[in-house]
């Protein structure tokens, strides 16, 4: 029985996929798609995703337009100047080859508004100018008054968070969180991921896929948001960067996504074999699997054993100004090192580590 369902059971590319599509934006035909992937279902002998015996959950971290699509705001080109292009080419062929045995897709959306910190419209220097994007702006420089909260960002939040000098006093002590825990400086993106937007949209040729599948194997997928609180940066989907505000009291909104947790690694709930892929690396992708890791070590630091990185459909951020490949690498090491699983878009699902593991454990 073990042997007849780890064998290589992948799956032929459908005929509707082009790849040449994939660096661009266009209206995905789910007429086709419901149609195809019936049909596709019953060519193949695929079965309805809630008989698996082995439970596959495969989360995409923010795989928008936003961020895989050239000419759009934070497209992630890596070294290659393509790298995510690139990714999401080979992220539909392992979705492809794969859906026989992905149980569930899981996609977080990145969401953002324009008065958020780490967005210009939030910061303001003595000459009324905002920071250009991909400034970093350190704590000291806040509390010397060469940023400062502008003052229109109080007319555009309203006072959730307190008045002016709540805001001030909050930018002040945000950033010296982020220094004091080691995260990365303050960086001002360009606003992306904007709520409404098309670039807050899955790239057409990832969603094609994901739509196949649920329709071929009667799944549906679970999409998280992430990013929208105007006080705090949301790289990784389980957590805000920074939970707190003046004094250490709770940041109201900001606090751990405890459900999504559950669902993937709860003692009930929880998935026989984790795959994680999407973009940016070097950043939400890094983020979301240390948060993650972090609550795998609090309660069995085994459960690592059933997370896999599909390290070659996921790109770091290289900017002028910076470059986190080596950051990236230096991530997926440390990942390792815990004990989770680095394996290729190539490799079948079927042969990775953890889904024999968890057919053994069944014996």
């Amino acid at each position: 029985m073990t042997a007849d369902i780890t064998q290589d059971t992948t799956l032929p590319i459908p005929p509707h996929f082009d790849p040449s599509k994939t660096d661009s934006v266009w209206g995905v035909d789910y007429a086709m798609i419901e149609r195809e992937g019936e049909a596709w279902a019953r060519t193949h002998d695929i079965a309805p995703a809630t008989s698996d015996r082995v439970r596959v959950a495969l989360v995409l971290i923010d795989v928008q337009i936003t961020f895989c699509t050239p000419g759009f705001e934070l497209f992630v080109g890596g070294r290659s100047g393509r790298g995510a292009v690139e990714d999401n080419v080979r992220l539909c062929e392992f979705i492809y080859r794969n859906m026989r045995h992905i149980t569930r897709v899981f996609a977080t959306m990145d969401t953002h508004t324009l008065f958020q910190i780490f967005h210009p419209l939030f910061w303001i220097n003595s000459a009324g100018r905002h920071p250009a994007p991909y400034t970093a702006i350190t704590h000291a420089e806040v509390v010397a008054g060469l940023w400062k909260v502008n003052p229109l960002a109080l007319n555009a939040l309203g006072t959730t968070y307190g008045d002016y000098t709540a805001l001030q006093k909050h930018a002040e002590y945000y950033t010296a969180q982020l220094e004091r825990t080691g995260k990365y400086a303050l960086l001002v993106w360009p606003p992306h991921a904007m709520l409404g937007s098309i670039g807050h949209a899955l790239v057409p040729s990832v969603h094609e896929a994901v739509e196949f599948l649920n329709t071929a194997r009667a799944s549906q997928t679970g999409f998280e948001i992430k990013g929208g609180h105007p006080l705090t940066e949301n790289y990784s989907v389980f957590s805000p960067e920074v939970t707190t505000t003046t004094g250490g009291a709770p940041l109201p909104g900001a606090h751990k996504n405890d459900a999504f947790i559950e669902t993937l690694i709860g003692y009930s709930s929880g998935y026989d074999v984790i795959g994680i892929t999407g973009q940016a690396l070097s950043h939400c992708v890094a983020w979301t699997i240390d948060d993650l890791l972090r609550e795998i070590q609090q309660r069995d630091p085994a459960i690592a054993r059933k997370v896999h990185i599909i390290s070659d459909c996921s790109s770091p951020v290289v900017t002028p100004s910076y470059d986190f490949t080596d950051d990236a690498a230096a991530a997926l090491s440390r990942f390792e090192a815990a004990g989770m699983r680095i394996v290729k878009s190539t490799d079948p699902l079927t042969s990775w580590p953890g889904y024999a593991e968890a057919l053994n454990s069944q014996s």
